[in-house]
């Protein structure tokens, strides 16, 4: 599958952005939403208390990393940028939050990819909607990211992956992954943007009612997939039961999409969130194994 490098004259990107405004005229910034201009700092609130004997902590020796502003279709919106202090162009990872938004733990996920060769970045997708970093309960923050349209993702997705294009990326070599929320969000945009050569969705759900902001579900959508996906999954998640797996599993061999798709026996929903309760070690260190032999294996190195 033959991949161009993307840049800001993509008439798909043009188009969508020029549309944003017309499609979703909600996403106008409130007064409360106009100061959320930068990033959460620490941990959210709703994660405490952070397990600090499990927490990973990567430093950024070598590494260029920090806060960057994206200029989306709308608005500008901040990120979290890792790579490689030297060298370059990089291969780019789009990584996508939790629900818990883009805070201490995806900005790690980022500088291990740096540390790994990648150029990370890691959108803020919630700020039109709200800042979740601060609520206190998961139902609180569920409010807020069920506001959240998926067309407004992919287009900041998009606006990220333009951004790396002038900012050392090589984004013919583009990769995606995402954990929880970013899971389901990996899937669909590994069917929305031809350019992604490789997805590696961690534990996102994969199918559920159709709606106005969110019309399609991972197993909707995988016979659009435009490039290989590694599903990574809890075989104890409750919240993913395995059945469903299952039937994302055969709806891409039913495509003949390439898929792989690992269930984890005994490992519950956010086993890779080391900061967490729910932290499993050796099914966290063999999915991450996992996810760079596969951004490898699919040109993204």
């Amino acid at each position: 599958m033959a991949h161009s490098t993307r840049s800001d004259a993509d008439p798909d990107a043009a188009n969508l952005a020029a549309d944003m405004q017309s499609l979703f005229p909600k996403f106008e910034p409130s007064r409360r939403e106009a100061v959320l201009t930068t990033l959460a700092t620490g941990f959210a609130l709703a994660t405490q208390p952070v397990a600090a004997e499990t927490t990973i902590t990567t430093d950024t020796q070598g590494l260029k990393a920090g806060e960057v502003q994206i200029d989306a279709a709308d608005r500008k919106i901040p990120a979290y940028r890792a790579n490689p202090a030297t060298g370059g162009p990089f291969p780019v990872v789009l990584v996508v939050q939790e629900i818990f938004g883009v805070h201490e733990h995806i900005k790690d996920v980022c500088r291990r990819l740096a540390k790994a060769g990648y150029l990370a970045i890691a959108p803020e997708m919630y700020v039109r909607q709200g800042d979740v970093s601060n609520l206190k309960s998961i139902d609180e923050i569920r409010a807020v990211v069920a506001k959240v349209p998926d067309a407004q993702v992919m287009s900041d997705l998009d606006a990220a992956v333009a951004y790396t294009a002038t900012s050392n990326g090589d984004v013919a070599r583009l990769a995606i992954t995402g954990f929880c929320w970013g899971g389901r969000i990996t899937w669909l945009y590994a069917a929305h943007n031809p350019k992604v050569k490789a997805g590696v969705a961690w534990y996102g759900r994969l199918v559920g009612e159709a709606s106005a902001l969110t019309p399609k579900h991972p197993v909707d959508v995988a016979e659009d997939l435009k490039a290989p996906v590694l599903g990574l999954y809890g075989g104890a998640d409750q919240g993913i039961p395995l059945d469903t797996v299952a039937t994302m599993r055969a709806a891409c061999e039913k495509a003949g999409k390439t898929c792989e798709i690992v269930a984890f026996k005994d490992a519950p929903h956010a086993f890779h969130a080391d900061y967490r309760p729910s932290y499993r070690a050796e099914p966290a260190r063999e999915g991450w194994s996992r996810l760079l032999d596969w951004l490898k294996r699919h040109g993204i190195s």
